[in-house]
């Protein structure tokens, strides 16, 4: 099961919802007032009958007009007031629910910021989208409003009791011996119509998760020829959907006239009880009047209680998914002294950090994954002087990248330790060590907007001088000078108007505007044709002079000149040295490379 498909099944737990508190805390004033505007109209829909009693018995019954003027008067002013109490109950309640929701959002993002890598790695997308939009959406909607509802309803009930109790008691009880055969009916069919609305939930995101691969996979489905394949499943989605909102319709076109026929019931019975009374002048009849209102209409808030009650109790999976969130644990944490002294990523204090050289040394280091049982590294020592250009080679899926991580406290060793310039790395802190590292993936990520602020990224204080003389260090001039719009051209969602080549450009310009010590190149060149390979060999070997870089290296061709080649090998360096050394021993590297190289010559020939 998808995580974001999880069934959440507790009963209700007060500590759960105790956890809103914080959240709840800044609108106390407002729902102070949410609640008492939402008691006053409570009273005002009680007092309406008794107005149409009084009407009927001091006007109609009396046949007379005389105080007509001052009862309208005072019903036009209640009603008034009534209007008054709505608009600032909706505005009070509007004002909870997007700050709510803005704040819960942003707890949400801010905590995301603190997570380590390793927590994207392994969580989906979808789960964390589902928990920041949709569940803090639906928290805020049900603290805002149903919850209110819930509030007016009860009082709303329970004031009808006492007044049809203070104007009639026997036609009270009589009404009241419905109500829980309505209760028991309403919670019958609220729980099946819930279970069947939390279907219809589930399979719309499915839905709206084949609309998304459908249209990201466009090309792929064409090319491969699924187009049918595609429609088939997406038919069988639709299908589900569509039986599931049929047998929840059928459960309201059952409970919505049984409850109708039940009100339906109660007034007869008030009718005709209260009708004989009414002859027998034992009861006035604007009296049997104003209970036949308050039959009517008692009905449905009793539906509304139970149903909010529901919704409020099926609350607690959304809150679960959100706290959740919330409580998860970044993997690679600062010690409090660390934190105090260097500050946070959210909270940096620049003016503490030393400067960094980029000597790295791996001190006796050995790694295992968190969710792995063997260990990758195993009492594994290196040195590698500043301005070192280590390469690390190996055939995909390898480990290549366990290395780096390691390096740039992705991941921390399971035991050893790593210095950079002579100090364990977890004595400073995380971004002191991530602010001097340029990394550019060989599936680089361009965000939204112009190339000009793509680039600026690197160092968010450079000038456009500065952003475009990265980019002629490395070419990417030459993307620019293409696109219509040139520096201000929009690059699309994720930089889906550059090819990968073109990306890939934009990316090594921000890593080098930020002028990093440590440089990682992670196959940076391996979606780029060899022109524009050619053209950057040059500028990235200018540019990691006197600089520590790694290069993860797919083509073997580029990485002749590295002061160092690391040879992984199922998780675990096999061989190490340079270029010539490697091939004169004539091992795993030799075969790797022969074998690479045997593939680029026949390649170049199909090509001329």
């Amino acid at each position: 099961m998808r995580i974001d498909e999880k069934e959440y099944t507790k009963s209700f737990d007060i500590h759960i919802w105790k956890r809103l508190l914080p959240f709840l805390r800044p609108f106390t004033r407002t729902f102070v007032m949410v609640i008492v505007m939402n008691l006053l109209c409570a009273a005002v829909d009680i007092m309406l009958p008794l107005f149409q009693r009084a009407a009927i018995d001091n006007f109609i019954q009396q046949d007379t007009t005389q105080g007509l003027w001052l009862f309208s008067l005072v019903y036009a002013l209640v009603i008034a007031a009534q209007t008054f109490f709505v608009i600032l109950f909706a505005r009070g309640c509007m004002r909870i629910e997007m700050k709510l929701g803005r704040d819960m959002k942003r707890a949400c993002f801010t905590h995301l910021q603190t997570l380590s890598f390793s927590y994207y790695n392994t969580t989906p997308v979808g789960y964390i989208l589902a928990r920041v939009m949709s569940d803090t959406n639906r928290i805020a909607g049900m603290a805002a409003w149903q919850s209110v509802d819930l509030l007016w309803s009860l009082s709303y009930v329970l004031g009808v009791f006492a007044a049809m109790l203070l104007l009639n008691v026997k036609l009270a009880l009589t009404i009241m011996l419905i109500v829980p055969a309505i209760a028991l009916l309403t919670a019958y069919f609220q729980n099946r119509i819930l279970h069947w609305n939390r279907k219809i939930r589930k399979q719309n995101s499915k839905i709206t998760n084949a609309y998304n691969e459908g249209i990201m996979g466009a090309k792929t489905s064409k090319t491969l020829v699924i187009e049918d394949q595609n429609s088939e499943e997406f038919t069988v989605i639709t299908e589900d959907m569509r039986r599931s909102g049929i047998k929840a319709a059928r459960l309201n076109a059952i409970f919505i006239p049984l409850v109708l026929l039940m009100g339906t019931i109660a007034t007869a019975i008030v009718i005709r009880q209260g009708g004989g009374m009414v002859l027998d002048n034992l009861l006035m009849l604007g009296t049997l009047s104003a209970f036949a209102s308050y039959a009517t209409g008692i009905f449905e808030p009793i539906q509304q209680i139970a149903r909010n009650l529901s919704e409020i109790i099926s609350m607690q999976a959304n809150i679960e998914r959100v706290i959740g969130l919330l409580d998860e644990q970044p993997q690679i944490t600062d010690t409090p002294e660390v934190v105090e002294k260097y500050g946070t990523s959210l909270d940096p204090k620049p003016e503490n950090w030393e400067p960094l050289k980029g000597d790295i040394e791996f001190e006796d280091v050995s790694f295992q994954y968190p969710d792995g049982n063997e260990e990758v590294l195993s009492h594994f020592s290196l040195k590698i002087p500043a301005g070192t250009t280590v390469a690390i080679v190996g055939e995909t899926g390898a480990g290549k990248s366990t290395l780096v991580n390691l390096a740039c406290r992705f991941f921390e060793p399971t035991s050893g330790r790593i210095l950079i310039d002579g100090r364990d790395y977890r004595e400073r802190s995380q971004l002191w060590l991530h602010s001097n590292i340029g990394y550019v993936l060989q599936s680089p990520h361009l965000f939204s907007g112009t190339v000009m602020e793509n680039i600026r990224y690197g160092r968010l204080d450079a000038t456009d001088e500065e952003v475009m003389e990265a980019a002629r260090a490395v070419s990417a001039h030459l993307v620019v000078e293409k696109l219509e719009n040139g520096w201000q051209s929009d690059v699309g969602e994720g930089g889906d108007r550059l090819s990968t080549g073109e990306k890939q450009l934009i990316s090594f310009a921000r890593a080098v505007l930020a002028n990093p010590r440590i440089f990682v190149l992670d196959e940076a060149t391996s979606s780029i044709d060899t022109q524009t390979e050619q053209l950057i060999q040059n500028a990235i070997e200018y540019l990691l002079k006197d600089r520590t870089s790694f290069l993860i290296a797919h083509r073997l061709s580029t990485i002749r000149q590295a002061d160092l080649i690391l040879v992984v090998r199922d998780g675990r360096i096999v061989e190490q040295g340079r270029h010539e050394e490697l091939l004169r021993l004539g091992g795993y590297y030799h075969t790797l490379y022969s074998r690479q190289f045997e593939e680029e010559s026949a390649m170049s020939i199909l090509q001329r």
